[in-house]
C-alpha cells in the first residue's frame, strides 16, 4: 500500500511541475506531434521494407552482396535523417 501511495504522490508531483513548464513556450502543438509520429512511424516501415528488400536481393545474388549493402545502407541512412528531421522540428 505505501508503494502505491508513494507512486501516486511522484505522479500527481510531476504533473504538478510539467503545468508550468508547458506554460512558458506554450507546448507542443498536437498536430505537428501526430504529423511526426507518422513521418517517424512511415521512416520505420521504409527501413524495415529496404532491410528486408536487401536481404532478399543478397539471397537471389550473393555476388553482388557487397554494392546492395553499400546502397541500403545509404538509403536508410536518408530515411533515417528525415525520421530525425521531423522529431527535432515536430
Amino acid at each position: 500500500m505505501f508503494k502505491a501511495a508513494r507512486t501516486v504522490m511522484m505522479v500527481l508531483g510531476v504533473m504538478i511541475m510539467a503545468t508550468p513548464v508547458l506554460a512558458q513556450d506554450g507546448g507542443m502543438s498536437i498536430p505537428s506531434s501526430v504529423g511526426a509520429g507518422l513521418i517517424v512511424i512511415g521512416a520505420g516501415l521504409g527501413i524495415g521494407r529496404i532491410g528486408g528488400s536487401a536481404v532478399e536481393s543478397m539471397a537471389r545474388q550473393p555476388e553482388l552482396a557487397g554494392k546492395i549493402q553499400v546502397a541500403m545502407i545509404i538509403a536508410a541512412a536518408l530515411i533515417e535523417g528525415l525520421g530525425f528531421a521531423a522529431l527535432l522540428l515536430g
